[in-house]
């Protein structure tokens, strides 16, 4: 017989018969006796679990608390799909190059008599280049101004103003798409001085993004119209600024419109804890009107007090560091990212890292569109020659060259999958087979593509705020990056039976041949707001019809008939509404339901009838139920469908 003894195997292996059946039973081959056979395969599984190799047995090994799955094997000794089967085995799947958790890799190791002890990874030094030139220690730097406020305010206008430009007529909507930085020059008194102006997005819709403006900020202005006055957005953005510390002056825009009331602006602004100075408290608040200009000079100049006393320094010979206000892609430029300086200066030719991306900076542009060579602190510009795009927020360092810069960012880069891993991306057999089998909930998959990375963590942030109100339908997110739509989007849509959405973008020539051919739907805005109406919409229409109940009226039955053919007729009077034939119906007798089923024929004085209304006589017919008796009530009623709220 093929196998080998079990008393045979137990020596071999150096356990009692005991231990080994009890193992075999553990495993799902139970045997009767020492006596019994194993299975040849059964017998080697057993020998790889129980037997310590020579190569591998009393050995200490290191390995990165990152390691992938070929690293460990590769440490260990043994081959990948050796250790793939046994993770199999746990019940978990995953690839040769799938980074494992610390406990894992000591479960596997342990399987092979090895200790396992993690090394401490040698993380990348932050170098900053040499600058020429002394360092002249902190100077005195301009305010960065973050405007924020309800939509339709006039925030824009306000800048537009300042900046003496027409940014508002290219927006759609009223609404910022994005945030953009600006440098202005301001003449006060007989100096001028430069003043850094953030424009946060004001729907409430794009919160995180200026929540994000708020973290890089010296003074926030707060844009209040005088006639609508303090409003949900303006609110959030008092809650932004309060809880990045930001001092706050107050626009009141709008002056000049006809409604106008500022005073009743200030009266709210006291109740949500911004006192007018001339209340007695210390915020200031100055009337505005951004279209016409009225006062906005001293505006600017109680930003410039107000910066003043704040004593805003950096040091411009520095270690350089900034933060990215927005970056996206862009055809024939590559990846552009809008930069604030901080500290230091940025030069063209620095080599940098920011987030998971890292490059070297090929050109720098100013607010203006002007070719830059250098960045002060507190001087917004965009830049080109990052490897990806980084998210906004993200802080910008530069270091003493390429490859530093690229073993930095390549170091995040696996921290960010060690954290995937963590929150648990390798699934488990278990896991994927109740996923499978929860098929119960309508889930809507989405491509999302966006102009910028604000812009796509403004929409995932609509969607998911819009999928949290919904029971029955699911909103998955199966990719969301920067760019135009390609073919590649439309190819994982086909394959995920997802819609993709576009939010400032449009799909290139290719991408819409794909979409022909795998009838895959692209849908494109330029609103936010149209764009998350649009998915509702779509919600609406995967949900199963809701029905309500509509009684039409109610027939007493006042005698009953018997034709020769031995169906009952009902001789109704209508006590309320209308009986209508084909309708459905039911038969209540003291309260108590004797039968549902529809009214087959409906007669008034001999004639076929389609309906009779309250007030007449009818005689009724129920397919399926003759026991009437005097004095039950017909309820005729109908299923009319209910637009899902």
């Amino acid at each position: 017989m093929a196998g080998i003894r079990v008393a045979e195997l137990a020596k071999e292996l150096g356990m009692t018969n005991a231990e080994l059946m009890q193992n075999l039973t553990d495993l799902g081959v139970p045997v009767a006796g020492a006596a019994a056979y194993v299975d040849a395969d059964v017998a080697q599984v057993l020998r790889e679990m129980f037997s310590e190799s020579p190569a591998t047995a009393g050995r200490t090994v290191e390995v990165a608390p990152s390691a992938t799955l070929k690293e460990l094997a590769d440490a260990l000794g043994v081959g990948a799909p050796e250790l793939q089967k046994k993770l199999m085995d746990m019940g978990t799947l995953v690839s040769v190059n799938q980074r494992l958790k610390p406990d894992t890799m000591k479960q596997l190791a342990g399987m092979y008599g090895v200790t396992l002890k993690m090394k401490l990874e040698e993380r990348p030094v932050v170098k900053a280049p040499k600058r020429p030139g002394p360092r002249t220690g902190p100077q005195p730097r301009p305010p960065v101004v973050t405007v924020m406020g309800h939509v339709d305010h006039g925030k824009t206008t306000l800048l537009d103003y300042i900046r003496k430009s027409n940014v508002v007529a290219g927006e759609y909507g009223g609404i910022t798409q994005h945030i953009g930085a600006y440098q202005v020059d301001v003449p006060i008194g007989k100096e001028t001085r430069k003043i850094t102006f953030i424009d946060t997005p004001g729907h409430a819709a794009f919160s995180a993004m200026r929540a994000r403006g708020a973290s890089v900020t010296d003074i926030v202005v707060l844009v209040v119209a005088a006639d609508d006055g303090i409003m949900p957005q303006t609110r959030e953005a008092i809650d932004h600024a309060r809880a990045a510390n930001v001092p706050i002056i107050v626009a009141i825009n709008k002056i000049d419109v006809p409604n106008a009331n500022p005073d009743r602006v200030k009266t709210q602004l006291t109740e949500v804890g911004l006192v007018p100075t001339e209340y007695g408290g210390d915020t200031e608040c100055v009337a505005i009107s951004a279209l016409k200009g009225t006062g906005v000079a001293d505006l600017l100049e109680h930003i410039v007090f107000l910066a003043d006393l704040l004593e805003l320094k950096a040091d411009p010979n520095a270690p350089t560091t900034g933060v990215i206000i927005e970056a996206r892609q862009e055809a024939g430029r590559g990846v552009v990212a809008t930069v604030l300086v901080q500290e230091g200066t940025l030069r063209v030719g620095d080599c940098i890292v920011c987030g998971v991306a890292h490059g070297k900076v090929r050109a720098m542009i100013s607010d203006r569109g002007e070719q830059v060579k250098k960045a002060a602190p507190s001087t917004p510009v965009e830049i080109m020659g990052l490897s990806c795009v980084p998210s906004a927020g993200d802080r910008l360092e530069v270091v003493s060259d390429e490859r530093c810069a690229r073993e930095i960012a390549e170091e995040r880069k696996e921290k960010q999958r060690s954290a995937n891993i963590e929150r648990g991306d390798n699934r488990s057999l278990q896991d994927i087979l109740k996923e499978l089998s929860a098929g119960q909930q309508v889930e809507l998959r989405l491509v999302v593509k966006a102009d910028v990375q604000g812009s796509v963590e403004a929409v995932i942030g609509a969607l998911n705020a819009l999928a949290e109100t919904q029971e029955q339908v699911s909103v998955r997110i199966v990719r969301a990056g920067v760019g135009t739509i390609s073919e590649s989007d439309v190819d994982l849509a086909a394959a995920t039976n997802a819609i993709v959405v576009g939010f400032n973008v449009r799909a290139d020539h290719p991408a819409q041949q794909a979409a022909e051919r795998h009838h895959v739907e692209i849908k494109t805005f330029q609103i936010i707001y149209e764009l998350t109406d649009a998915i509702e919409r779509a919600i609406k229409g995967m949900l199963a019809p809701e029905y309500e109940e509509v009684v039409l009226g109610k027939a007493e039955v006042r005698a009953t008939f018997r034709t020769p053919r031995g169906t009952v007729i009902a001789g109704c009077y209508v006590t309320e509404g209308k009986v209508v034939r084909n309708a459905s119906a039911r038969v209540v007798r003291n309260r108590k339901v004797m039968f549902q089923g529809a009214v087959s024929s409906l007669r008034h004085l001999k004639e076929d009838a389609r309906e009779m209304a309250q007030g007449f006589e009818c005689g009724i017919v129920m397919d399926g139920f003759n026991d009437f008796a005097v004095g039950d009530v017909i309820e005729v009623y109908e299923q009319r469908q209910v637009q899902p709220s």
